[in-house]
């Protein structure tokens, strides 16, 4: 049997990885169809089929899933490898892919990511900020970014920035209108601005103090799906939102928008870096990782 290439054996790994063709393309920067023809040369090349496909999935067959678990590792140890020589070269290269949201985006665009770009010059960031709750393995991302009560259990988690908090606003010109809501229920009775997720699914408020939890499903006519659109839609007017303590800030210093409820807003823990664990962590993650923590020592995230 002649030795396969290893382009075509890592175009096999992200095919079953994604168990899809294209998302398998998306990730090689190749065509489905350019994808599809190197595996059926591979399995020509083999003797054997690797893969199952319908016109509703893809999955290895029991040959494909053997070869996929012990190439794996091997793939694995070949990047580790050739990542020993970094050090004579001046460091990590490559493209490293981190999904998230524009509000993390954001704090890193201050300082992290200058300071990654300026530092590893070799290394490209492709900071993907749609917001959506996304299977970073199967999208093909190295790392995600999230408030860590989103970060899937199976997942690695660096903290970052410490803790942070949602707040209740609104506009002084409302709340003389319509007074000031003294606790949770009280939201009930006013012109809330809802917060459409990216699942389709409306947004309860959560509400927490000395230990009581609540969760309200806030009246209101305005929905949105985005929170920086949400603030302002307060200070002119609207209602009242409930959105991250940064987004709230400006508009809090400028005296635009007031905060309501405040003690029914306590802290929680702030944003973490994920990733999977069972898998090799390329030097451009480590890289990144490192920088979130000197960042932190340094209090610049706070």
């Amino acid at each position: 049997m002649d030795r396969p290439a290893l382009g075509d054996l890592e175009a096999f790994l992200a095919i079953v990885s994604h168990r899809s063709f294209r998302k398998a393309a998306d990730e090689l920067g190749l065509s489905p169809s350019s994808l599809s023809h190197m595996m059926r040369a591979l399995e020509k090349r083999m003797g054997v089929r690797l893969i199952n496909r319908t016109t509703r999935s893809v999955a290895p067959t029991e040959a494909g899933e053997r070869l996929a678990a012990r190439l794996g590792p091997a793939l694995s140890g070949l990047d580790q490898a050739l990542e020993t020589v970094d050090a004579w070269r001046g460091g990590p290269s490559g493209t490293l892919r981190i999904n998230t949201n524009e509000h993390a985006a954001r704090r890193l665009l201050k300082e992290i990511v200058p300071t990654f770009l300026s530092r590893y010059p070799d290394m490209a960031l492709d900071l993907v900020s749609d917001g959506r709750f996304i299977d970073i393995v199967a999208d093909g991302f190295d790392a995600g970014i999230r408030l860590r009560e989103s970060v899937p259990q199976d997942m690695i988690a660096v903290p970052f920035g410490g803790t942070t908090r949602f707040l209740a606003i609104a506009s002084p010109s409302y709340l003389e209108r319509r007074g000031v809501p003294k606790v949770p229920d009280d939201l009930l009775g006013h012109d809330c601005i809802r917060l459409r997720l990216p699942s389709g699914k409306l947004y309860r408020w959560e509400f927490e103090k000395h230990g009581e939890e609540v969760a309200i499903d806030v009246p209101g006519a305005l929905m949105l799906d985005h929170i920086g659109l949400m603030a302002e839609a307060a200070a002119g007017g609207l209602g009242i939102a409930y959105v991250h303590e940064l987004v709230a800030a400006p508009f809090l210093a400028s005296g635009a928008l007031v905060a309501v409820l405040s003690d029914w807003c306590p802290e929680i823990d702030g944003l973490c870096l994920f990733y999977p664990g069972h898998r090799h962590v390329p030097a451009g993650l480590k890289a990144f990782i490192e920088l979130l923590r000197e960042h932190d020592r340094r209090g610049k995230l706070g």
